[in-house]
């Protein structure tokens, strides 16, 4: 109820999140509203520490000053990656919000490691956490607190598609764990006088460092280049389908510059003997619809197909016929014969699913195996193909 109070009542028109500025705004309020939430956690728990004489919420401080730190972070990394398109970066700088991310996880790994310093030096040194009830409140009411924070972020980050808004309630998750930890930590200290604090702060340690190895690993794919989303790859097939005389697509490649920043190509399978003029303005309708549909710039390469050559079409189903007995295939594409007589050169592409597994070496045996096949039916004829991998699995 708070989150979207908050939304309706600081973003101007918040539902058009495919708007910029829209965008923009949802970035920098998570930013505000983390930076706020975070120095009071920090302030409340760093006082909560000294009286108390306990390690683990000091490290758990400063653990939420690391995340006003992230959060600012946040807000710059929308910013700068709003700044348009130039001449040295002619798709913009989207791509910063992912680096700003991968910024914060690096911090929180950083902070993470800099308490099992200190906890150490509190199991070789130990003093004794005495339990106070006011600060133990404090405690649970922080734990409260992150939570919301952490629900704020991901309705935001789900909303505009954010890894960065993502990363932060992530973050914050994390930090309702070490806090968990702290609080049991002074609970325990009523009826044990072990130094329980010093390993609590490490076991909150490695909580931080975790949390912070995660986001590197969601911040890194979309700069190392991801697989794209299953629905939006769906939904361009989908729609490039419904348009006349386009009877097949394959090959589908998207390039993300940053969010709301994509740029994709298709091939889309055309009757070959179509008039080019008529066939190239449904292509350029299907582009403009769909990249507007779908939020990206899309380009659509013509693959003519002979659909009326008797021939053509009788080879194809013999091939496909023969090609069932290979699990591994799971369709063909681009298909056409090449040459005149008894010589002829069936030349397609064959799609199979993704293994790293399988070598160059397994997809030449595949290819002469696939051949042997074929002359064994059909002894003219010869198979040129290209082996297309399908890392998106639909």
């Amino acid at each position: 109820m708070l989150s979207k109070f908050l939304i309706s009542k600081f973003i101007k028109n918040y539902q058009d999140i495919n708007n910029k500025e829209v965008r923009d705004s949802y970035g920098y309020l998570g930013g505000s509203v983390g930076i706020v939430l975070n120095l009071v956690l920090f302030t409340t728990k760093l006082i909560i520490g000294i009286i108390s004489n306990s390690i683990a919420i000091t490290a758990d401080a400063f653990n939420n000053l690391s995340d006003v730190a992230s959060s600012v972070i946040t807000i710059l990394g929308f910013k700068l990656a709003s700044k348009p398109a130039d001449r040295e970066h002619p798709f913009g700088h989207g791509r910063l919000e992912y680096i700003s991310g991968l910024i914060v996880s690096f911090i929180v790994i950083l902070v993470g490691f800099e308490f099992i310093k200190t906890s150490f030096d509190k199991i070789i040194h130990p003093s004794k956490v005495i339990f106070k009830l006011i600060p133990f409140i404090l405690i649970l009411a922080s734990i409260g607190a992150k939570l919301w924070i952490s629900r704020f972020n991901k309705i935001m980050g789900k909303a505009i598609k954010s890894s960065a808004l993502e990363a932060s309630s992530t973050d914050a998750l994390s930090d309702v764990v070490s806090s968990s930890c702290v609080a049991l930590s002074l609970l325990l200290s009523i009826w044990i006088d072990f130094p329980l604090d010093g390993y609590i702060g490490i076991l909150v340690s490695l909580i931080i460092i975790y949390a912070g190895y995660s986001l590197i690993k969601k911040t890194m794919n979309p700069l190392l280049g991801e697989a794209p989303d299953i629905e939006l790859v769906n939904g361009i097939r989908s729609k490039l389908l419904s348009f006349d005389h386009i009877t097949g697509c394959h090959d589908l490649v998207i390039h993300n510059y940053g969010p709301g920043r994509c740029m994709g190509s298709i091939h889309a399978e055309v009757p070959c003997d179509m008039s080019i003029v008529k066939i190239h303005e449904i292509i350029d309708e299907a582009e403009k619809e769909i990249s507007d549909e779908f939020s990206l710039y899309l380009v659509i390469h013509m693959d003519p197909i002979n659909k009326t050559d008797k021939e053509v079409n009788a080879s194809r189903l013999e091939l496909l016929n023969i090609l069932k007995s290979f699990s591994i295939i799971k369709s063909i594409h681009d298909f056409r014969i090449v040459g005149e007589g008894n010589h002829k050169n069936l030349i397609f592409d064959v799609v199979i699913d993704f293994d790293p597994k399988f070598s160059e070496s397994d997809e030449l045996k595949l290819q002469d195996d696939i051949n042997i096949a074929l002359k064994k039916s059909y002894p003219y004829y010869n198979a040129i193909m290209t082996i297309d991998r399908d890392y998106i699995g639909v």
